[in-house]
């Protein structure tokens, strides 16, 4: 089996972290536009774990080599768990974070600390070329602060504020994000599940 992985992403931000985290196993790790794949992935799932097989198994009908792909986001329990699986077309496809985030916070204004509960929740597929489809879940707890702070992370890292280190996921070294994350843990799973198989 060639030892070449397709992560289901054209996000760079999230090749960094994995590329940072499956780094010690004996794979070439490229993106869907490195492998030259485009395919239009309809997420319709009802869950992260969903919408995560959906996008896989679109990209394995594109290529024999294992593809990963995530579907990850943001619940606020105040929210009743929004965006959810919406996380990344909350407020529309193109809308910036910077206004997704503001946005939430201005949702959150008045609301106590106990009260602004959050969690990142990741879930990995991966469609082996055999036709066999592995998941593995992350999640991470949290709460949403009071305004953005830090520039390390991405999406909705900055409003999101991890109690045990004291500051919002975004003003996390990349080393302590990628420990404690939903995508992290999510992919250590996975990577465990990968090296019983390649």
């Amino acid at each position: 089996m060639g030892k070449t992985i397709v992560f289901a992403t054209g996000n760079q931000g999230k090749m960094r972290e994995i590329r940072k985290i499956l780094g010690d196993m004996d794979v070439e790790i490229l993106s869907m536009k490195e492998a030259g794949i485009s395919a239009d992935i309809i997420e319709d799932g009802t869950t992260f774990e969903e919408n995560a097989i959906i996008k896989a198994k679109a990209v394995a009908r594109e290529t024999k080599y294992i593809v990963l792909a995530d579907d990850s986001g943001l619940e606020i329990d105040y929210l009743n768990k929004e965006p959810g699986i919406y996380s990344a077309r909350y407020l529309g496809e193109d809308t910036s974070y910077d206004i997704k985030n503001r946005n939430l916070i201005e949702r959150l204004e008045g609301v106590e600390d106990e009260k602004r509960t959050a969690r990142f929740v990741c879930a990995i597929a991966a469609a082996m070329p055999d036709g066999e489809i592995i998941t593995t879940h992350g999640v991470i707890e949290g709460r949403i602060g009071y305004e953005p702070k830090g520039s390390n992370g991405f999406g909705y890292d900055p409003i999101f504020y991890v109690p045990e280190y004291g500051c919002s996921s975004a003003e996390l070294s990349e080393e302590e994000k990628n420990a404690i994350s939903h995508r992290g843990k999510a992919l250590e799973a996975m990577k465990e599940e990968l090296k019983k198989r390649i």
